[in-house]
């Protein structure tokens, strides 16, 4: 990809080891911390990802036909104000991969729950994103859909979000889904944060529909919650 590869081949020369996007989840070592927004989870004990969310799967080759996702399992919990007709239409409608063409960027997407601090869960392998499914799909109305991935590996091998750094104003994004056409967005903003300064309005729920799209960012300090920042991307829908 050019100087655009270039610079991220130099980034890795810098990350020592894998790091969660934000925080830690005792069981993945993988999460991006959810700001409160809204009313309170239903038991966390129950919101635990599907077991495909938890399988690592490699990335779908560009131009290749939008992988297969089994629906999540029966009794997942959802949040207490969405009714379950919305819930059902948001499954039915579920992100599968997506991509970023101008940088390279193909990803398979699997929907992720939360951990039982609340935090949203990120697939642990590097090549695959992970759809947050209590807030937003890709191609609703309203609200922002989020998809997190990691930086690297713990081998320090960049993984597909990576190239998220790359991202300018302009570039189009697409978001292919279980039973619906393909959704078209642009890049309007990237913005680096402290992990603890994520914004609120990233999970939010109505406002004008965005995609999101997070990644971790240096500096990465070893023995310290490894890196301690996110890089944030913001696309508005394409009009139809």
């Amino acid at each position: 990809m050019g100087e655009r590869t270039g610079r991220l081949v130099a980034l890795a020369t810098t990350i020592a080891a894998l790091a969660a996007v934000v925080g830690v989840d005792e069981g993945t070592g993988q999460a991006v911390a959810v700001p409160d927004f809204g009313p309170a989870l239903a038991d966390p004990s129950t919101l635990a990802p599907t077991a495909a969310a938890q399988a690592p799967a490699a990335a779908a080759p560009a131009g290749s036909p939008a992988p297969s996702l089994a629906p999540a399992p029966p009794g997942t919990a959802a949040r207490p104000d969405r009714p379950a007709r919305e819930e059902d239409e948001r499954r039915a409608h579920a992100p599968l991969r997506v991509l970023v063409r101008a940088i390279g960027l193909d990803a398979q997407v699997l929907p992720v729950g939360v951990t039982r601090d609340g935090d949203m869960r990120v697939p642990s392998d590097p090549a695959v994103a992970g759809w947050y499914r209590f807030g937003p799909a890709p191609g609703g109305d309203r609200g922002s859909a989020v998809l997190a991935g990691h930086l690297d590996d713990a081998t320090g091998a960049l993984g597909t979000f990576a190239l998220l750094r790359e991202a300018e104003p302009g570039d189009q994004v697409e978001v292919w889904r279980e039973g619906a056409e393909p959704v078209r967005y642009r890049v309007t903003a990237r913005t680096t944060v402290p992990d603890d300064a994520l914004p609120p309005a990233v999970f939010r729920r109505d406002g004008p529909p965005v995609l999101t799209l997070i990644t971790c960012a240096p500096p990465f300090v070893p023995g310290e919650g490894g890196y301690r920042a996110n890089l944030v991307v913001v696309a508005e829908p394409v009009p139809a």
